[in-house]
Formats: structure tokens, sequence, C-alpha cells
């Protein structure tokens, strides 16, 4: 049996599509993936998402699956491993317990996941006091001292966005100059509050109960230093989760997959894309949801259209 509409992945993108598509009558299913909730199951404090003054993001997602469950949304607790292209049309998605669910259009919400450096104490703090988001937790360190991690356009972005809020803003650069746009590195060098230590790189995050206190750098000569820090903000990109459909669909250099401008609409007929995936600029939450919510409405009318 062909559903009408899949859903793949279940961050705020995937939720509101799923929610629209329920109230159209279409009769959806969304597939969890490997991270129910997406990356704001891993984010403590949520203060940016009306009409919610302060949550959490565990509970702004377990908010939003309650209203998936009572708006009649089947949610299957699945990982799709491919997508092929059905011979009667629609899509074939293959699931990892070897079931296949056949749908007329799909809604990609798989997201972007950010990337990270590898260390055992950087997981050890992530939600408290080690992001990669600065517009979404730069508010929690206003007045306070933090570290930014890298050194292309997002870095300097996020250092510039911070340098406005907190106390001073510290970049720490692998190497000894910037990969960021010359207009970005003139505003950078341009803040009193910001200073760039070059040729070096984080080897340890330290703590305590608390969060954050600091990070030891190591330099290019081997000599390690600390430095005292309340927040450390990786930014050393951002991978979109696209590989179960990159056979199917165009994407940008980047693997983010492009949408005609004002839609969610790709570059394969019944299949819309929705949030970080498609996104990577502005990576928002709430911005997620409205790009879920015209993911529904445009799969509506493509099937109304059929």
């Amino acid at each position: 049996m062909q559903n009408k509409i899949t859903i793949i992945g279940s961050g705020p993108a995937g939720c509101t599509a799923a929610i629209y598509a329920a109230r159209a009558g279409l009769e959806p299913i969304m597939l969890e993936g490997l991270q129910p909730g997406g990356q704001l199951t891993i984010t403590n404090e949520v203060e940016n998402y009306p009409p919610f003054a302060s949550t959490t993001g565990p509970g702004l997602m377990a908010e939003m699956r309650s209203h998936c469950l009572a708006a009649g949304v089947v949610i299957v607790a699945r990982i799709v491993e491919r997508i092929e292209t059905a011979r009667r049309g629609g899509y074939i998605c293959f699931l990892d317990d070897g079931s296949q669910l056949v749908s007329t259009t799909l809604v990609i919400a798989t997201g972007a996941r950010a990337n990270w450096l590898g260390l055992p104490s950087e997981d050890a703090f992530k939600g408290r006091g080690v992001s990669a988001c600065a517009t979404c937790d730069g508010y929690f360190y206003r007045g306070r001292d933090v570290i930014v991690v890298g050194g292309g356009n997002t870095a300097v972005e996020e250092a510039l966005y911070l340098s406005n809020l907190a106390n001073k803003v510290t970049l720490i650069h692998r190497r000894d100059t910037l990969r960021a746009e010359k207009v970005l590195q003139t505003r950078l060098m341009s803040k009193n509050n910001v200073s760039i230590v070059w040729n070096a790189e984080i080897r340890e995050i330290v703590g305590d109960h608390m969060g954050v206190t600091g990070a030891v750098i190591r330099r290019s000569d081997g000599t390690l230093n600390d430095i005292a820090a309340h927040g450390i903000f990786v930014a050393i990109g951002h991978a979109p989760e696209t590989s179960i459909v990159g056979a199917l669909l165009a994407l940008d250099p980047a693997g983010y997959i492009p949408v005609v401008p004002g839609t969610s609409i790709t570059s394969a007929p019944g299949i819309f894309a929705a949030g970080d995936v498609a996104d990577p600029v502005y990576r928002q939450a709430i911005t997620s949801a409205g790009m879920g919510c015209q993911a529904a409405l445009d799969a509506e009318r493509y099937l109304s259209g059929l």
C-alpha cells in the first residue's frame, strides 16, 4: 500500500510538517531517525522559541511529539537507509529493519549535524558550556568570557555576534590566517573585546559540576596554555544529513538541498525539503518549523494536482 506522505526526520521541521499534513487529512507517517527530536534534544535551555519564555530542548521536542500524536501522526522509530524511485510513481524508503515504505511524496527533514572537535571532554560539557550555535546560546553568556573555535566565515560570524554580548571573546584558530571573507575579518579586527590565538588548538575542555570553566590549548610549538572561559563555541562547520537522497536530488557544493526560493520544492517531483538540511544560513528551531509548514502545504498542493 502506498501512503500519501512520509516525513523523514523528527525535529522541529519534521514535526511541524507532520502536524500540518495530518490536519490536511494526508495521514502522514513520520520516521524518527537516529536522533528522535533532532539536535534540540542535546540543547539545554531554549529561550528563543515563542511562546515559551524558557524551556529545554528535550522538553520542547516532547511537546512537539505529543502534538503530532494528538493530530494523528503515525510515528515510526526507524531509520531510512536508502530511497529509490518506485516504478509506478512515488518513492520507496528502505528501513533499517529490512521493511519498505512506499510514499507518493516525501518531506526530507533530516537536519544537519555540527562538526565537533572530537574530544571526550567536549562531549562531557555539551549543553553545559559547549555549543555549536552562538545565536541559539549566546544569550546565556552576556557579560562573560567565551571562546570561539575556527577560522572560516562561520567562526568569525559567531565571534562577531558574541562580541555584542560577551565581556571577552577569544578566537582560537589552528592556522596563522583566517579563511573568512575579508569584510568579516575587518569587522572582527575592529572589536576591542575580541582577541585571536593563532596556530593553536584546544586539547581539553575543563570545568566542574556547574559547567565549563576554560580550556587547555596547545600551540604549534607544543606549549600548553590555560584560557579561562564560561562558554566554548565550536564553529568548524556543519554537515547536512543528505546521504540518503544524494542519488535523487541535486545538492549544492556544501551538500545542502537547494529549494525553489520561497518554497520547499526540490529538484525531484514530490520531494520537499525543510529545516537545517536545506538551510545553511539561519539554522534555528523557529525557522525550521516554518519550513516544515511550507513543506506540508507544498506537498498537499502537489498531491491535489495529481
